[in-house]
C-alpha cells in the first residue's frame, strides 16, 4: 500500500473530509484545519510510510491530525488568555439578526459544554459527531475496545445534555 502516487492520491480524496471535519471541530477554525490536514499527509508522503491496507493509513491520518488539531487549540487558548490579560479586550457578540444571534448562541453553548466534557468523553463524541466515524474505527483510533467506545458516546451525550439543561436553567433573563 502506498507505492504509487495514484494510491496516494485515492488516500488523499476518500480521508481528507473526514480530517478536515475532525480538525475543524478541534482547532475551530477552517483555515487551521485546512493546514492540519495537509501537514499530515505531507508527513506521510514524506517519511514514505507503508502501510498493510488504506485503512491503516486512514487511522493513522487521523491520530495524526487529532494530536495536531489538540495541540493547535491549546496553544490558541493559551495566545487568547494571554491577548485578553495583555489588552482586555472586549468580547461583544455582533448583531446580525436575531436568528443569527441565537443559533450563534447555541453553538457557543455547545462547544463551551463540550469543552467542559474530559479529554477521553469529548474525544469520541468530537470522531464519533463531527468525524462521523463508527464505534469501531473510534475504537482503533484511540486504542480502546469498540464497547468502551459505545460507554464513553453515552457519557458523553448525557454529561452533554445536562451541561446544556444546567445552562438553560439558570437563564432566566
Amino acid at each position: 500500500m502506498m507505492t504509487g502516487e495514484k494510491e496516494f492520491q485515492d488516500l488523499y480524496e476518500n480521508v481528507f473530509p473526514v480530517l478536515f471535519r475532525v480538525a475543524f471541530r478541534i482547532a475551530r477554525s477552517e483555515e487551521a484545519a485546512e493546514d492540519l490536514c495537509q501537514e499530515a499527509f505531507f508527513r506521510l508522503h514524506e517519511k514514505k510510510m507503508v502501510f498493510p491496507n488504506p485503512e491503516e493509513a486512514k487511522y493513522w491520518l487521523i491520530r495524526v491530525v487529532k494530536n495536531a488539531s489538540l495541540n493547535y487549540a491549546k496553544r490558541k487558548d493559551r495566545e487568547r488568555k494571554a491577548y485578553q490579560r495583555a489588552f482586555k479586550e472586549d468580547y461583544r457578540v455582533e448583531e446580525t439578526g436575531e436568528h443569527l444571534l441565537l443559533k450563534k448562541e447555541l453553538k457557543a453553548e455547545i462547544q463551551e459544554a463540550l469543552e467542559k466534557l474530559p479529554e477521553n468523553l469529548r474525544m469520541v463524541l468530537i470522531l464519533k459527531e463531527y468525524g462521523e466515524l463508527n464505534y469501531k474505527e473510534i475504537g482503533r483510533i484511540l486504542g480502546i475496545s469498540e464497547g468502551n467506545v459505545k460507554i464513553r458516546v453515552f457519557r458523553a451525550r448525557e454529561r452533554l445534555a445536562a451541561l446544556l439543561s444546567k445552562k438553560d436553567g439558570l437563564n432566566v433573563s
